[in-house]
């Protein structure tokens, strides 16, 4: 059976439980991390979200011995995965697309592991920062991932097949937003 979807109100928690993770996950992982961050939903201040800390571990390689390194930590593997392609991006390599996902049950937490510089582990980063600097933005999407998990609370595959192109809507201004940005500096 799969799990309910329910969207919460922001956790002034979060950011917090992040760092805790964070931590855990460098002593555990060390120079294989060339990066910790926070991202998803619960890393944007004020952003409904699914009570789920979403982690990404930035490495050089997805054949790195990290496994036996994170099931201690209660980490479950998912294995080798394979992100959501936004319409219209054939272009993109499925290298640029592939991870390695693990999942912690108590303080739920998704950890994503990317490969530096690939499209999925930039693509992450920069919809978090847009998110955080466009409140309205963040706003909307709060409201459709509430409708969906409304409409859809025991159908991730619904969810996620409404979701996720939505988002690839708003990732369009992120990336304008983000040309603004380089061209600026």
């Amino acid at each position: 059976m799969s799990e309910t979807i329910e969207i919460v109100p922001y956790n002034a928690l979060w950011p917090e439980e992040y760092r805790e993770i964070a931590a855990q996950l460098s002593n555990a992982l060390g120079d294989y991390a060339l990066a910790i961050d926070h991202i998803g939903s619960t890393s944007v201040p004020g952003l409904s979200a699914k009570d789920v800390i979403d982690v990404q571990v930035t490495v050089d390689s997805l054949d790195l011995p990290l496994e036996p390194l994170l099931v201690p930590l209660g980490y479950r593997p998912a294995k080798h995965l394979v992100d959501h392609r936004p319409p219209g991006r054939e272009d993109l390599p499925a290298e640029e697309l592939e991870k390695h996902f693990y999942s912690r049950p108590h303080r739920r937490v998704n950890l994503h592991i990317r490969v530096s510089g690939r499209f999925n582990q930039r693509y992450a980063l920069l919809c978090r920062d847009y998110l955080r600097t466009h409140p309205l933005a963040a706003r909307a999407y709060a409201e459709i991932k509430q409708q969906l998990s409304r409409y859809f609370p025991d159908n991730a595959d619904a969810y996620y097949d409404i979701k996720d192109p939505v988002f690839d809507l708003i990732m369009e201004g992120a990336y304008e937003w983000k040309q603004r940005l380089a061209a600026s500096s």
